[in-house]
């Protein structure tokens, strides 16, 4: 089997290896490499994809990284868990990879305007926060998406930073924030009712250590919140 990959000119910066990683997430999803199976050989993947060995072993870090393959010690790389094949075409062609890096920029990001917010909220926030934390919660009741709703509340959060920084950031990345958002929302729905409510109740703890100002325990919350929804992207059937 030999997989055709676009050039790397034709992606703009776009790394050749996160090409790669995208072609193996897309080929764990749609079951050409089943859950359970060891994948090829790093050779054979780099001839399937005239790609060298070092860039595929990049590729498969990320996949290890992100949870989709494991690796057994002197037997390969075997696939973890497939993820929903419709997360594909909720993500930018070519953008995957960087969509998870976004991920982790928002860790750290986040888990600091959280701290940040739990010091410095002001009554104003606090109405904003709840505002939004309520609002979320009626979209949950409703089954809608509420993507819009959960961008709301963090830009509120970030606000309650004092720290215009925050909020400038979340305005320059305005589009990679929907997108995460919107990601992660969609796919929420296709989970079971405890799952879902899963999600909320994170949202939930995180506000509540805000208003009560612990901040280590909101920065801790925040942070969890947003590794769990990049762990969420990946899972699937």
């Amino acid at each position: 089997m030999t997989v055709a990959v676009d050039a790397v000119s034709n992606r703009g910066a776009t790394r050749f290896s996160d090409i790669i990683y995208e072609k193996i997430v897309g080929m764990i999803a749609d079951g050409t490499f089943p859950i359970n199976e060891r994948l090829p050989s790093e050779t054979k993947l780099a001839g399937d994809f005239g790609a060298s060995r070092p860039v595929v072993r990049e590729a498969l870090e990320r996949l290890r990284t992100d949870g989709l393959v494991v690796s057994r010690k002197g037997s390969g790389s075997y696939v973890r868990q497939r993820p929903d094949s419709s997360m594909l075409t909720m993500v930018p062609v070519g953008s995957l990879a960087d969509v998870q890096r976004f991920f982790e920029f928002r860790a750290g990001l986040e888990a600091e305007a959280a701290e940040l917010a739990a010091r410095n909220w002001q009554p104003a926030d606090k109405e904003r926060i709840t505002a939004a934390l309520l609002s979320l919660e009626q979209c949950l009741r409703n089954g809608e998406l509420g993507a819009e709703q959960d961008q709301a509340l963090h830009d509120a959060i970030a606000a309650a930073t004092g720290n215009q920084f925050h909020i400038t950031v979340r305005e320059w990345f305005k589009p990679h924030f929907a997108i995460g958002h919107s990601v992660t929302r969609s796919l929420s729905l296709k989970r079971t009712p405890e799952q879902i409510r899963s999600v909320q109740d994170e949202h939930a703890v995180i506000v509540e250590a805000i208003f009560a100002r612990r901040e280590s325990e909101a920065h801790d919350a925040m942070k969890k919140h947003i590794l769990n929804a990049r762990a969420r992207m990946f899972q699937g059937v």
